[in-house]
């Protein structure tokens, strides 16, 4: 299997075989290359694959993670910032660079969270929130050991949940959401003076006053998005990654606390670091790349029977 993710700077791959039990196995071979800024990433993505196949043997499908809103079922990245494009088929295209290898498209954070699921942090859990704290902040949410999308296939998008809306507007038009104040590009901007969201959660530790409000608000945020969510979907995992979750214990040892003391009859979950770091959505592409080559699963008796609606089963 072939996975790559498609970041806005650079595009990360690798390749990963496929044991005799079915399971995925380490990353071989891994690259990076840059990203172009606009639609011509796909080209450029065609050549970065088809390059990575020429220099180290065939592959029996391809998986590919992008940003901003992504199509999975139709294989198009509908919008995204950085790199800019819209409507972008970009599953087809890449097939037809490669010539019929099989290629499948996810969106990044979900695959984040998928591969967090199968091979990391919240591997033998069946119902598990992965929220990524990064430039901006994205989720992908797993219930009974599915991972959903949504019909929309906008499910999880924790950045968006209002948390203060006397805030400032966010980029998505609403003010005072969740990405305006634990996102690394939010956590940097509120600090000021050119430092990066590493540098505050540094300055923080150090007893900075600046900097501990920057960073107490950014945990009080985050846990005011992760109290309704479980409240809503009673959680076993909360996994959190991103360059933000690099700081460790000093943001899940306070988010915890913040947590604890707002939850009353819920029970909370486990709240842990994100085991993969960067290489998650490069995982999780090569895991989507495998179930391409997996059969598709009879209908269960219960999906064969028919359907009874919920006014059917109020009247008989």
């Amino acid at each position: 299997m072939l996975g790559i993710d498609v970041g806005g700077t650079s595009m990360k791959a690798a390749f990963r075989s496929v044991g005799a039990d079915g399971r995925l196995g380490a990353p071989e071979h891994t690259a990076r290359r840059p990203t172009p800024a606009g639609p011509e990433t796909a080209d450029a993505l065609g050549d970065f694959a088809a390059d990575l196949i020429a220099a180290h043997g065939p592959v029996d499908a391809v998986g590919i993670g992008a940003p901003g809103i992504v199509d999975e079922v139709a294989g198009v990245a509908e919008f995204s910032v950085a790199p800019a494009w819209t409507n972008l088929p970009l599953r087809e295209l890449v097939a037809a660079r490669l010539g019929g290898i099989p290629v499948t498209l996810g969106h990044d954070v979900r695959l984040g969270g998928l591969a967090e699921g199968q091979l990391g942090a919240a591997s033998g859990s069946r119902d598990y929130l992965f929220v990524a704290l990064g430039t901006g902040v994205g989720g992908m949410l797993c219930l009974d050991g599915v991972p959903r999308l949504g019909p929309h296939h906008r499910a999880a998008e924790i950045g968006h949940v209002v948390v203060d809306p006397t805030d400032e507007p966010c980029g998505c038009g609403r003010r005072g959401c969740l990405e305006n104040f634990a996102s690394a590009t939010a956590i940097a901007s509120r600090y000021g003076s050119g430092v990066s969201a590493y540098e505050v959660s540094r300055l923080a530790a150090a007893g900075d006053a600046r900097a501990v409000a920057v960073w107490s608000r950014a945990v009080e945020a985050l846990a005011v998005a992760l109290e309704g969510a479980i409240t809503l979907l009673d959680l076993e995992v909360i996994v959190i990654g991103g360059g933000v979750a690099k700081a460790g214990e000093q943001l899940l040892a306070p988010l915890r606390a913040e947590i604890d003391a707002r939850l009353t009859f819920q029970r909370p979950p486990r709240i842990v670091q994100a085991a993969l770091g960067d290489e998650a959505a490069v995982a999780g592409a090569a895991l989507i790349a495998l179930d391409l080559l997996r059969p598709a699963s009879p209908p269960s008796p219960s999906e064969l029977a028919p359907h009874r609606t919920e006014s059917e089963d109020l009247i008989s």
